[in-house]
């Protein structure tokens, strides 16, 4: 795995050996040969490919074109799944909206989720249904001072702080956004008079660890924005061969090391509804 490297003191993945860092092993403290020791002595090697449960499309589930917009915030999806008539199917933790009668053509909404292995296994399960080019819609803080809540980012690269990613061997490639998708979505931004921001953005697990020397270090380092899904994604879809971008608004602040909450901000709440009205039509629309 080849994630942007964290500071120093900061490794990307857990030690299960309990040794820390990068001793004895691969830049995110895996074992020489990525293979992790079990308690009861077996070696099973991380990058087996013989999952016992794949992905797949069951009775009853949709078929779905290859445009997706994976919609993280439950309000954020219900306002979306009503700009237009729209058929429901119940997924258990997750819905997803197809235009009503359409059976493959057209932009479909999946969600909502929370953090890395939900959003993961959404992604595989739209995957399994014929998804191809997929965008995330959700929300992040801002680890900038000139980043405010209201603005805009795409993600182009992520830090990788969950646990979710290392089960999605690629080899030596870059977890990335797909810069194609990436193209059209900031033409669209630029033609609505959006101004945004681009760069790399931190994905935790634990929103309640973001602690002050991180937030420092990222912020140090010229990172965006922190955020619970982005990393794992961008890994999903390099194995999976799919193509994904993201926009995320900016809900919150945490630059100065305190936390600056923008949820209920007037200006927070156009900008969602903005940019999702956008995301709809850019990819309902586009034929790419």
């Amino acid at each position: 795995m080849n994630f942007e490297v964290a500071p120093e003191g900061f490794p990307l993945y857990y030690d299960p050996r309990g040794e820390g860092g990068n001793q004895g092993g691969g830049p995110h403290g895996f074992m020489a040969h990525d293979y992790e020791r079990t308690s009861d002595s077996l070696n099973i090697p991380l990058h087996s490919d013989d999952a016992v449960i794949q992905p797949r499309k069951g009775k009853g589930d949709p078929a779905l074109g290859p445009h997706v917009l994976m919609v993280v915030i439950s309000q954020d999806l219900v306002r979306l799944s009503k700009l237009k008539p729209m058929d429901g199917f119940d997924q258990g933790f997750f819905k997803i909206f197809r235009g009503k009668g359409q059976t493959e053509a057209g932009l479909s909404l999946a969600g909502p989720f929370l953090g890395a292995p939900q959003a993961a296994m959404v992604m595989e399960k739209i995957i399994a249904l014929g998804a191809k080019r997929i965008c995330l819609f959700g929300w992040c803080g801002s680890l900038q001072p000139d980043l405010k809540t209201g603005d805009l980012v795409i993600p182009l690269h992520a830090i990788a702080e969950e646990g979710t990613s290392k089960h999605y061997p690629i080899g030596k490639r870059k977890p990335s956004t797909d810069t194609g998708l990436n193209r059209i979505l900031e033409r669209a931004l630029e033609q609505e008079g959006f101004s945004f921001r681009k760069g790399t953005v931190w994905t935790t697990d634990a929103p309640y660890r973001e602690t002050a020397s991180k937030v420092k270090t990222y912020r140090d380092r010229g990172v965006l924005a922190v955020e619970m899904e982005m990393s794992a994604l961008m890994t999903l879809a390099a194995y999976r061969s799919v193509k994904l971008s993201g926009l995320l608004v900016v809900s919150d602040e945490l630059f100065d090391l305190k936390w600056h909450r923008g949820f209920s901000s007037p200006l927070f709440k156009k900008r969602c509804d903005l940019a999702g009205n956008l995301l709809i039509r850019l990819f309902e629309n586009n034929e790419e």
